[in-house]
């Protein structure tokens, strides 16, 4: 008999002591009650001791980040068109003890709470701007979310619409109207495009026509510029030509006043060479390509010897020899 409560003292005793033991696994936490009464204690992660028969585990969560998928849900904007919306939310326990006490369905709770928050959002936008300004909704829905779950010991870190599909009837609409904006959009591009292309093309033809008028004018002015620097170059070269014959005339009368001076027989061949050039300036005028008369009576010429030897008879000096020149 003695033998038997042993055993069954030592099979309390063993089942006690397992019961003691709690092993917490990592990310999660635990509540304990005691005798039905919780009075703050909590398991964290790792092993963990309570007392037998009095303590016992009533909540054990993660608090790891989680994500709610929200159900898609019909919804009415503010111009009476009917959507569909679904969304995501991400978050997270931040308090056991609230999330335990203040909600009896913490999830469900959180989606009645975010499908209540996305129908109130919806109905104060357009059907446009539920395309348009989706960040902003989400901002949005993230405060308010994050505001209401507060009390639940609840922290919502971010909501994402997925999706907000119109009916089939405003789908339809909407691509009719898509595709008369395209047609629009089009038709303008190719008015444009002509009118672009006709500015372009009056700013050639003008740009054309002042660049060859322009061309002309530079012509003419380069041309009138070379022809004054022909005139110029052709009357200082006339110039210097008669400069040259002057100084040649003025050195060879020297030269023909020293010779005479030198020597007194050098007259007669002086006399001589005149009278050569006269002759052969008959001949030249009378061998030029224009039609002229020239009348020489043959019995004048002895004279006009006489005349050019009584010019070389005397003697001539420098002095009249440079005035000559």
């Amino acid at each position: 008999m003695e033998q038997f409560f042993l055993l069954v003292f030592l099979a309390l005793g063993g089942s006690a002591l397992a019961g003691s033991v709690k092993i917490i696994n990592q990310g999660n936490q635990a509540l304990v009650e005691t005798l039905g009464k919780y009075n703050g204690k909590k398991l964290e992660p790792g092993l963990n001791f309570v007392t037998p028969f009095l303590d016992r585990v009533v909540y054990e969560q993660t608090i790891r980040e989680k994500v709610l998928d929200v159900p898609p849900q019909a919804c009415i904007t503010r111009d009476n068109v009917s959507i569909t919306v679904d969304a995501v939310v991400y978050w997270r326990i931040v308090d056991l003890d609230k999330a335990c006490y203040k909600v009896e369905n913490l999830q469900s709770a959180m989606v009645n709470m975010v499908l209540t928050q996305i129908r109130a959002e919806m109905g104060q936008l357009d059907l446009e701007q539920t395309f348009t300004a989706r960040s902003q909704i989400n901002e949005i829905l993230l405060r308010d979310l994050d505001i209401v779950t507060d009390p639940w010991g609840v922290k919502v870190t971010r909501v994402e619409l997925r999706d907000i599909i119109p009916s089939k009837t405003v789908q339809e609409s909407m691509e009719l109207q898509m595709a008369a904006d395209r047609r629009k959009r089009a038709a303008i591009l190719t008015s444009e495009g002509e009118r672009e292309s006709a500015v372009n093309s009056a700013k050639g033809k003008a740009e054309a026509q002042v660049l060859d008028a322009e061309a002309r004018q530079k012509a003419t002015i380069l041309e009138a510029e070379a022809q004054q620097k022909a005139i110029v170059l052709k009357a200082q070269a006339e110039r210097q030509s008669q400069v040259l014959k002057a100084q040649a005339t003025s050195e060879a009368l020297q030269i023909i006043g020293k010779t005479l001076q030198n020597d007194p027989k050098a007259r007669e061949a002086l006399q001589f060479l005149l009278a050569q050039n006269y002759l052969d300036m008959g001949l030249k005028i009378g061998s030029s390509d224009s039609s002229k008369v020239m009348f020489m009576d043959p019995r004048s010429i002895p004279a006009t010897m006489e005349g050019l030897r009584s010019i070389v008879g005397d003697p001539v000096t420098n002095n009249e020899l440079k005035d000559l020149s």
